[in-house]
């Protein structure tokens, strides 16, 4: 057996293979970050089993989720196929299925009212607030609300060798046409930068953080991908119909859309009390 040596070169490779196998650029990025984080832990040294369960201890020494050091062993291992690594593979942890989620980390109705009080005075933050929680989309499918799509009433997303369609209330798409109308823009995506490129997760990012003070919600609640959780838990709330909230999200699997609609551990709290079983 070669010596097996992880490098620049290698992973410059796998980027394109993961082009050609059609994945999302949101996936390719994660995937690229996750490598590369392993790269820096490697060393130049040899990979082994041993040192990719070395590299899984150091994950779960220094604190990450369950469900991040498994998504992160998931790029590893689909590094791994790519070079014929096969031996290299590591398991997953395992995750005992969480019948509520933890209070601190998930956003309430009240606190994205405040958020978007918070942006009153930055128009594309405030509607790209509403845009996120008000459809469900990912944050990486902003690109895809263009004038021309917009117009239509729905976007069309292509992601993963799946097609979607997202169907825009009417108070938002008004807000969206009115938006474009007032800052010039005739066509092409709505949400960009000064310089007309598309946002990007990292600017998002930043800008909702900076709404924390002036909101007073805890900046550990305050990121994309909580809005589209908050969605879920709303949608299904009133529909009760997981299947068709699974189909609106992208969901390949109902056992995701799971995760997005648990209660926080009050609520469950109180369902338990309501069941009058202790006198």
């Amino acid at each position: 057996m070669s010596e097996r040596v992880l490098t620049h070169e290698s992973i410059r490779t796998f980027h394109q293979y993961l082009i050609c196998e059609e994945k999302s650029a949101a996936t390719v990025e994660k995937y690229l970050r996750d490598v590369r984080a392993f790269l820096l832990f490697a060393e130049e040294r040899t990979v082994t089993k041993e040192l990719v369960v070395a590299y899984k201890n150091a994950l779960i020494e220094g604190g990450y989720a369950v469900r991040s050091i498994n998504s992160m062993l998931a790029s590893l291992n689909s590094l791994f196929s790519y070079l014929g690594w096969h031996d290299c593979r590591v398991k997953n942890l395992k995750l005992q299925h969480q019948t509520y989620c933890a209070e601190d980390k998930e956003l309430t109705k009240a606190e994205y009212f405040r958020l978007l009080q918070a942006a009153e005075r930055r128009p594309q933050l405030h509607l790209l607030l509403e845009t996120i929680c008000g459809t469900g989309i990912r944050v990486s499918e902003l690109q895809h609300f263009t004038v021309e799509a917009v117009r239509c009433g729905e976007v069309t997303i292509r992601c993963k060798g799946k097609i979607r369609t997202i169907l825009l209330p009417g108070k938002l798409r008004k807000k969206l046409l009115f938006y474009a109308k007032k800052n010039g823009i005739s066509a092409g995506a709505i949400f960009v930068t000064r310089s007309g490129k598309p946002l990007n997760r990292s600017n998002i990012w930043a800008r909702m953080k900076a709404l924390c003070k002036e909101a007073k919600v805890a900046s550990g609640k305050v990121f994309p991908h909580n809005l589209r959780k908050l969605f879920a838990r709303i949608f299904y709330g009133i529909e009760r119909d997981i299947a068709k909230l699974a189909d609106i999200l992208g969901h390949s699997s109902i056992n995701t859309t799971r995760i997005y609609i648990m209660t926080t551990g009050q609520e469950h709290r109180r369902k338990l009390e309501r069941l009058g079983l202790v006198l």
